[in-house]
């Protein structure tokens, strides 16, 4: 007798145990960073889990649906970071700069799956929800710039172009260091150092 939890490996003696979606979308994620997207199949990750080659059907109906869904996964990953690093009773510019923090570290941890989640939700053939989400990392800090402005401690100006600015300072920053672009300069100082001034110039 087998669990609910339980997925029988058809085609042989073994079984797989746990969450096969959750283990799918782990298991996509480690290739993704060793290969590429290009290295990404259904079989290849069946195999990998040693479940049958059906079995990833159950949960995507082909490679696309998985590359959609990881792209899902690392969005509301790091939405719910950034939605931590928002919230708070500290000071706005303290939560600014964790807010700032939270996406490098993120985008230099996840640095494969970044780069898909932005292709995928540019795809003209993205879904509502990819976009949805896609658009949440900004508007939260939106709304932080906002709370900032209501209480006098940030720039007057329209809140999602000034998070515009901030996000490209942060993301470019997350590009350099991935790329082994910033010399001699430990990724923690670059970090606090472009805050600094991204900060000031939000004052």
């Amino acid at each position: 007798m087998t669990t609910s939890a339980t997925v029988i490996v058809m085609g042989g003696d073994s079984y797989h145990h746990g969450n096969l979606r959750a283990d799918l979308l782990k298991r996509a994620e480690a290739v993704l960073a060793e290969s590429g997207a290009d290295g990404l199949s259904l079989r290849a990750l069946a195999r990998d889990l040693g479940v049958s080659h059906a079995a990833p059907s159950r949960h995507f109906r082909d490679r696309q649906a998985l590359l959609d869904a990881l792209a899902v996964s690392g969005f509301t990953t790091l939405n719910a970071r950034m939605g931590q690093a928002a919230a708070g009773p500290e000071p706005v510019a303290d939560r600014l700069a964790e807010l700032g923090r939270t996406y490098v570290r993120f985008a230099v941890e996840h640095a494969p799956l970044l780069n898909l989640m932005f292709t995928v939700k540019h795809d003209s053939a993205s879904t509502q929800e990819l976009r949805d989400l896609g658009h949440e990392s900004l508007a939260i800090a939106a709304r932080l710039i906002a709370e900032g402005q209501a209480a006098s401690e940030v720039r007057p100006g329209d809140p999602a172009a000034l998070a515009q600015v901030a996000f490209s300072s942060m993301h470019g920053l997350a590009v350099l260091a991935v790329g082994s672009l910033l010399e001699d300069t430990p990724l923690e100082a670059a970090v606090e150092l472009t805050l600094e001034v991204l900060l000031a110039g939000l004052r």
